[in-house]
Protein backbone atom coordinates (compact mmCIF):
# COMPACT_ATOMS: atom_id res chain seq x y z
CA UNK A 1 0.00 0.00 0.00
CA UNK A 2 1.34 3.13 -1.30
CA UNK A 3 0.46 6.60 -0.74
CA UNK A 4 0.34 7.91 -3.95
CA UNK A 5 -2.13 4.73 -4.18
CA UNK A 6 -4.49 5.84 -1.31
CA UNK A 7 -4.49 9.26 -2.85
CA UNK A 8 -5.55 7.99 -6.14
CA UNK A 9 -8.37 6.27 -4.16
CA UNK A 10 -9.23 9.14 -1.98
CA UNK A 11 -9.69 11.13 -4.87
CA UNK A 12 -11.75 8.63 -7.03
CA UNK A 13 -14.40 8.02 -3.86
CA UNK A 14 -14.86 11.62 -3.45
CA UNK A 15 -15.62 12.11 -7.22
CA UNK A 16 -17.20 9.50 -7.55
CA UNK A 17 -15.62 9.51 -11.41
CA UNK A 18 -12.48 8.42 -12.43
CA UNK A 19 -12.47 11.10 -14.93
CA UNK A 20 -12.72 13.82 -12.52
CA UNK A 21 -10.52 12.41 -10.38
CA UNK A 22 -7.85 11.63 -12.88
CA UNK A 23 -7.84 15.39 -14.07
CA UNK A 24 -7.86 16.44 -10.40
CA UNK A 25 -4.81 14.03 -9.84
CA UNK A 26 -3.33 15.46 -12.67
CA UNK A 27 -2.87 12.58 -14.68
CA UNK A 28 -4.75 10.00 -17.80
CA UNK A 29 -7.02 7.76 -16.64
CA UNK A 30 -5.88 4.51 -17.35
CA UNK A 31 -3.23 4.58 -14.65
CA UNK A 32 -5.51 5.86 -12.24
CA UNK A 33 -7.78 3.10 -12.80
CA UNK A 34 -4.70 0.78 -12.54
CA UNK A 35 -3.23 2.00 -9.15
CA UNK A 36 -6.96 1.89 -7.58
CA UNK A 37 -6.85 -2.12 -8.74
CA UNK A 38 -3.00 -2.70 -7.31
CA UNK A 39 -4.44 -1.04 -3.75
CA UNK A 40 -7.29 -3.50 -4.15
CA UNK A 41 -5.28 -6.28 -4.83
CA UNK A 42 -2.48 -5.79 -1.93
CA UNK A 43 -5.85 -4.89 0.60
CA UNK A 44 -7.73 -8.32 -1.01
CA UNK A 45 -10.79 -6.36 -0.73
CA UNK A 46 -13.24 -4.30 -3.67
CA UNK A 47 -13.35 -0.78 -2.42
CA UNK A 48 -15.37 0.01 -5.63
CA UNK A 49 -18.21 -0.46 -7.18
CA UNK A 50 -17.50 0.19 -10.85
CA UNK A 51 -20.57 0.03 -13.85
CA UNK A 52 -20.27 1.88 -17.13
CA UNK A 53 -22.74 4.46 -15.47
CA UNK A 54 -21.28 5.09 -12.00
CA UNK A 55 -19.00 4.43 -9.56
CA UNK A 56 -20.12 3.39 -5.95
CA UNK A 57 -18.26 2.70 -2.58
CA UNK A 58 -18.68 -0.23 -1.02
CA UNK A 59 -18.97 -0.80 2.84
CA UNK A 60 -15.60 -1.60 3.48
CA UNK A 61 -14.69 1.18 0.85
CA UNK A 62 -16.38 3.47 3.35
CA UNK A 63 -14.57 2.28 5.84
CA UNK A 64 -11.43 2.87 4.39
CA UNK A 65 -11.86 5.99 3.19
CA UNK A 66 -11.82 7.62 6.45
CA UNK A 67 -8.30 5.77 7.53
CA UNK A 68 -7.09 6.83 4.26
CA UNK A 69 -7.80 10.38 4.53
CA UNK A 70 -6.49 10.34 8.14
CA UNK A 71 -3.20 8.32 6.83
CA UNK A 72 -2.58 10.98 4.12
CA UNK A 73 -3.26 13.81 6.78
CA UNK A 74 -0.58 12.17 8.87
CA UNK A 75 1.71 12.03 6.16
CA UNK A 76 1.10 15.38 5.54
CA UNK A 77 1.98 16.87 8.60
CA UNK A 78 5.27 14.69 9.33
CA UNK A 79 6.07 16.07 5.94
CA UNK A 80 5.61 19.00 7.09
CA UNK A 81 7.01 18.94 10.94
CA UNK A 82 10.06 17.89 9.16
CA UNK A 83 10.63 20.35 6.83
CA UNK A 84 9.80 22.81 10.41
CA UNK A 85 12.69 21.06 12.04
CA UNK A 86 15.06 21.50 8.79
CA UNK A 87 14.07 25.24 8.79
CA UNK A 88 14.63 25.43 12.80
CA UNK A 89 11.27 26.61 13.16
CA UNK A 90 10.54 23.63 15.36
CA UNK A 91 12.09 21.68 17.96
CA UNK A 92 14.11 21.92 21.45
CA UNK A 93 16.56 24.26 22.79
CA UNK A 94 17.97 24.10 26.48
CA UNK A 95 18.95 27.49 27.72
CA UNK A 96 21.13 29.06 30.95
CA UNK A 97 20.95 32.57 31.70
CA UNK A 98 21.68 34.24 35.15
CA UNK A 99 19.32 34.99 37.42
CA UNK A 100 19.77 38.76 36.76
CA UNK A 101 18.80 38.50 33.02
CA UNK A 102 15.72 36.69 34.53
CA UNK A 103 14.35 39.74 35.53
CA UNK A 104 13.38 41.07 32.42
CA UNK A 105 15.18 40.16 29.27
CA UNK A 106 14.65 36.50 29.50
CA UNK A 107 10.47 36.47 29.71
CA UNK A 108 10.53 39.42 26.89
CA UNK A 109 13.01 37.12 24.80
CA UNK A 110 10.77 34.00 25.24
CA UNK A 111 7.38 36.02 24.64
CA UNK A 112 8.79 36.99 21.22
CA UNK A 113 10.18 33.54 20.56
CA UNK A 114 6.23 32.25 21.33
CA UNK A 115 5.45 34.62 18.60
CA UNK A 116 7.82 34.10 15.96
CA UNK A 117 9.22 30.69 16.67
CA UNK A 118 6.05 29.10 18.16
CA UNK A 119 6.94 25.44 17.16
CA UNK A 120 10.05 26.13 19.65
CA UNK A 121 10.08 24.30 22.63
CA UNK A 122 12.55 25.55 25.78
CA UNK A 123 13.98 23.94 28.88
CA UNK A 124 15.06 26.58 31.25
CA UNK A 125 18.53 25.96 33.49
CA UNK A 126 18.96 29.05 35.57
CA UNK A 127 22.96 29.28 36.66
CA UNK A 128 25.64 31.47 37.45
CA UNK A 129 28.05 32.04 34.12
CA UNK A 130 30.84 29.79 35.19
CA UNK A 131 27.83 26.99 35.10
CA UNK A 132 27.16 28.20 32.10
CA UNK A 133 29.96 27.08 30.38
CA UNK A 134 30.97 23.79 31.64
CA UNK A 135 27.35 23.10 30.95
CA UNK A 136 28.21 23.96 27.32
CA UNK A 137 31.36 22.37 27.52
CA UNK A 138 29.21 19.43 28.62
CA UNK A 139 26.46 19.46 26.08
CA UNK A 140 23.92 20.01 29.08
CA UNK A 141 22.81 23.25 27.24
CA UNK A 142 22.58 24.62 23.98
CA UNK A 143 22.73 28.67 24.26
CA UNK A 144 24.09 30.32 27.80
CA UNK A 145 23.18 33.89 29.06
CA UNK A 146 26.90 34.66 30.36
CA UNK A 147 28.08 37.63 32.18
CA UNK A 148 32.01 37.11 31.64
CA UNK A 149 33.60 35.14 28.57
CA UNK A 150 37.03 34.35 28.43
CA UNK A 151 38.58 33.62 25.59
CA UNK A 152 37.06 29.91 24.69
CA UNK A 153 37.92 28.57 20.91
CA UNK A 154 34.73 25.95 20.73
CA UNK A 155 32.44 28.65 21.69
CA UNK A 156 30.63 31.47 19.16
CA UNK A 157 30.12 34.58 21.66
CA UNK A 158 28.11 37.58 21.06
CA UNK A 159 27.14 40.38 23.12
CA UNK A 160 23.47 41.27 23.30
CA UNK A 161 23.21 43.82 25.85
CA UNK A 162 25.09 46.15 28.53
CA UNK A 163 23.61 47.48 31.28
CA UNK A 164 24.67 50.35 33.82
CA UNK A 165 24.93 49.73 37.72
CA UNK A 166 23.21 52.02 39.76
CA UNK A 167 23.35 52.05 43.53
CA UNK A 168 20.59 51.00 45.60
CA UNK A 169 19.56 52.87 48.61
CA UNK A 170 16.72 52.74 51.10
CA UNK A 171 14.31 55.34 50.82
CA UNK A 172 15.19 57.88 53.60
CA UNK A 173 18.73 57.17 53.71
CA UNK A 174 20.87 60.62 53.08
CA UNK A 175 22.38 59.70 50.16
CA UNK A 176 18.88 59.06 48.76
CA UNK A 177 18.42 63.02 48.34
CA UNK A 178 20.48 62.95 45.53
CA UNK A 179 20.14 62.29 41.91
CA UNK A 180 23.78 60.79 41.50
CA UNK A 181 26.27 58.98 43.85
CA UNK A 182 29.94 59.96 43.83
CA UNK A 183 32.06 56.86 44.28
CA UNK A 184 33.54 58.41 47.23
CA UNK A 185 29.81 58.92 48.82
CA UNK A 186 30.16 55.32 49.57
CA UNK A 187 33.48 55.47 51.92
CA UNK A 188 32.98 53.93 55.13
CA UNK A 189 28.89 53.35 54.16
CA UNK A 190 27.81 50.05 55.53
CA UNK A 191 27.53 48.21 51.82
CA UNK A 192 25.55 44.84 50.62
CA UNK A 193 28.25 43.01 48.29
CA UNK A 194 28.30 39.91 45.68
CA UNK A 195 30.11 37.17 47.26
CA UNK A 196 33.62 36.27 45.38
CA UNK A 197 32.10 32.86 44.20
CA UNK A 198 28.44 33.07 43.55
CA UNK A 199 28.59 36.80 42.43
CA UNK A 200 31.87 36.67 41.11
CA UNK A 201 31.40 38.84 37.64
CA UNK A 202 29.59 41.61 39.82
CA UNK A 203 31.90 41.37 42.69
CA UNK A 204 35.04 41.87 40.35
CA UNK A 205 33.48 44.98 39.00
CA UNK A 206 32.76 46.55 41.74
CA UNK A 207 35.66 45.61 44.04
CA UNK A 208 37.73 46.77 41.11
CA UNK A 209 35.88 50.28 40.97
CA UNK A 210 36.58 50.40 44.69
CA UNK A 211 40.35 50.09 44.18
CA UNK A 212 40.86 52.18 41.59
CA UNK A 213 39.09 55.03 43.73
CA UNK A 214 40.66 54.42 46.87
CA UNK A 215 37.03 53.60 48.55
CA UNK A 216 36.50 51.48 51.57
CA UNK A 217 33.23 50.50 52.10
CA UNK A 218 32.20 48.46 55.39
CA UNK A 219 31.04 45.41 53.51
CA UNK A 220 28.08 43.98 55.91
CA UNK A 221 27.37 40.57 53.80
CA UNK A 222 28.43 39.00 50.86
CA UNK A 223 25.56 37.40 48.47
CA UNK A 224 25.75 35.42 45.37
CA UNK A 225 21.64 36.92 43.65
CA UNK A 226 20.72 40.18 43.16
CA UNK A 227 17.21 39.60 44.86
CA UNK A 228 18.72 38.79 47.93
CA UNK A 229 21.26 41.74 47.53
CA UNK A 230 18.65 44.43 46.98
CA UNK A 231 16.44 42.84 49.74
CA UNK A 232 18.80 43.50 52.21
CA UNK A 233 19.24 47.12 51.02
CA UNK A 234 15.52 47.51 51.61
CA UNK A 235 15.92 46.33 55.16
CA UNK A 236 18.15 49.43 55.81
CA UNK A 237 21.40 47.00 55.90
CA UNK A 238 23.45 48.78 54.12
CA UNK A 239 23.65 50.60 50.09
CA UNK A 240 24.68 48.34 47.49
CA UNK A 241 25.31 48.54 43.42
CA UNK A 242 23.09 46.49 41.70
CA UNK A 243 22.52 46.28 37.55
CA UNK A 244 19.48 48.39 36.31
CA UNK A 245 17.78 45.32 35.44
CA UNK A 246 17.27 45.09 39.11
CA UNK A 247 14.74 47.93 39.06
CA UNK A 248 12.67 45.58 37.46
CA UNK A 249 12.07 43.50 41.27
CA UNK A 250 9.50 46.91 42.37
CA UNK A 251 11.25 46.81 45.66
CA UNK A 252 9.38 49.41 47.63
CA UNK A 253 11.33 51.44 50.26
CA UNK A 254 14.07 51.48 47.56
CA UNK A 255 15.81 54.26 45.49
CA UNK A 256 18.34 53.66 42.55
CA UNK A 257 20.65 56.37 41.66
CA UNK A 258 23.19 56.27 38.81
CA UNK A 259 26.95 56.76 39.72
CA UNK A 260 28.03 60.26 39.05
CA UNK A 261 31.75 59.96 38.38
CA UNK A 262 32.30 56.19 36.92
CA UNK A 263 30.95 54.36 33.70
CA UNK A 264 30.33 50.86 35.08
CA UNK A 265 28.47 48.50 33.20
CA UNK A 266 27.59 44.71 33.26
CA UNK A 267 27.80 43.25 29.90
CA UNK A 268 25.43 39.88 28.58
CA UNK A 269 26.77 37.67 26.66
CA UNK A 270 24.69 35.10 24.43
CA UNK A 271 27.43 31.70 24.15
CA UNK A 272 26.72 28.16 21.80
CA UNK A 273 28.89 25.91 20.52
CA UNK A 274 30.69 25.78 17.62
CA UNK A 275 30.02 22.53 16.47
CA UNK A 276 26.08 22.19 18.03
CA UNK A 277 24.06 21.25 14.77
CA UNK A 278 20.76 21.70 16.37
CA UNK A 279 18.68 23.07 13.52
CA UNK A 280 16.87 25.35 16.02
CA UNK A 281 19.99 27.23 16.96
CA UNK A 282 20.32 29.19 14.09
CA UNK A 283 16.82 30.64 14.21
CA UNK A 284 16.92 31.22 18.12
CA UNK A 285 20.30 32.88 17.24
CA UNK A 286 18.81 35.80 14.73
CA UNK A 287 15.86 36.23 17.05
CA UNK A 288 18.42 37.37 19.65
CA UNK A 289 20.09 39.38 17.49
CA UNK A 290 17.09 40.60 16.40
CA UNK A 291 16.19 41.68 20.03
CA UNK A 292 15.77 45.10 21.29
Amino acid sequence: MELHQLRCFVAVAEELHFGRAATRMYMTQPPLSRQVQLLERGLGIQLLERSNRSVKLTAAGQGFLRDARHILAFSDQAADGARRLARGEAGSLTLGFTAVSAYQMIPQLLARAAEELPGLQFSLKEMVSTAQLQALSAHRIDVGFVRQMNDRDALDAQLISREPLLVAVPQGHPLAAKDAIAVRDLDQQPFVMYAPDEGRYFYDCIAGLFAMTGVTPRYVYHLGQTHTVVSMVKAGLGVAIVPSSATQLHSDHLVFRPLRDADLYAELYMVSRQDNDNPALPAFKGLVQGFD
